[in-house]
């Protein structure tokens, strides 16, 4: 019970990465706000869950929307330990020129302006309240990219790069930031990330490049999120932390 009495808001979390995190997260002691624009598939999330969950719809490209996931929270667990930015976007696997500039915004509204938005949100409620951790879902693709992704790997370097910036900024505060960095998964993005149908030949050219042999799974991610935010990782902040089977080695 590593999380026990801790409060926790998880975006993204109707599916894949979120749902898992929610799910050790509440495994561990800790009630869990489950945010996602998908209501349906939050509400299926929580309702596996019981008690100690809520389900939020929440766009995190919006402040309002953030604002109202952070109330919600408040509301119904009276305080906010923990907040995991997790919700995420691509474009597809393609050339650099041919992606638009309306699929650009749309990831970078999702992957970094709405850390933006959650920082402002939060971050007066854990000064106030001594101390807190955010956990931010950059990428190994904002470390060694692939190409066919460049507007989407920028948008994860971003994540990296903010995420030990805010660090830096707020450990007077006592609050934790580290980015975990996922190698590629097997979620609902994984054919955009491919640019190619999902099958199993297909997978092998990407495996290849993982040394410990296959794709990450929600699991990795939530048992990486569970340690971060505990306090057995009190005296770490600042890092890009790889669950990625040796594939930035």
């Amino acid at each position: 019970m590593r999380l026990q009495n801790k409060v926790a808001i998880v975006t993204g979390a109707a599916s894949g990465f979120g749902a898992e995190i929610a799910r050790q997260y509440v495994a561990e002691g800790a009630k869990v706000a489950v945010a996602d624009i998908n209501e349906a598939g939050a509400k299926d999330v929580a309702g596996a869950l019981g008690a100690n969950a809520i389900a939020v719809k929440c766009d995190v490209t919006q402040r309002a929307d953030i604002d109202a996931l952070v109330a919600a929270t408040l509301a119904a667990f009276g305080k906010l330990d923990i907040v995991v930015n997790n919700a995420g976007w691509t474009h597809r696997n393609q050339p650099l020129l041919d992606t638009d500039e309306a699929a650009f915004d749309k990831v970078y509204a999702i992957n970094v302006k709405s850390i933006f938005h959650m920082t402002h949100a939060v971050v007066p409620l854990m000064r106030k309240a001594g101390g807190g951790v955010i956990l931010n879902v950059g990428s190994t693709a904002g470390m060694r990219p692939r190409p066919g992704l460049t507007w989407y790997n920028s948008s994860k370097g971003a994540v990296n790069l903010m995420s030990k910036s805010l660090a830096v900024e707020l450990g007077p505060d006592r609050i934790r930031v580290n980015a975990i960095c996922p190698v590629m998964g097997a979620t609902g993005l994984l054919e955009s990330f491919m640019g190619m149908p999902d099958t199993p030949e297909n997978r092998k050219k990407f495996i290849a490049t993982i040394p410990l042999g296959r794709l990450s799974e929600p699991r990795d991610i939530a048992r990486a999120a569970v340690f971060l935010a505990s306090d057995d990782a009190e005296f770490i902040t600042g890092v890009e932390f790889p669950v990625d089977g040796g594939r930035t080695v």
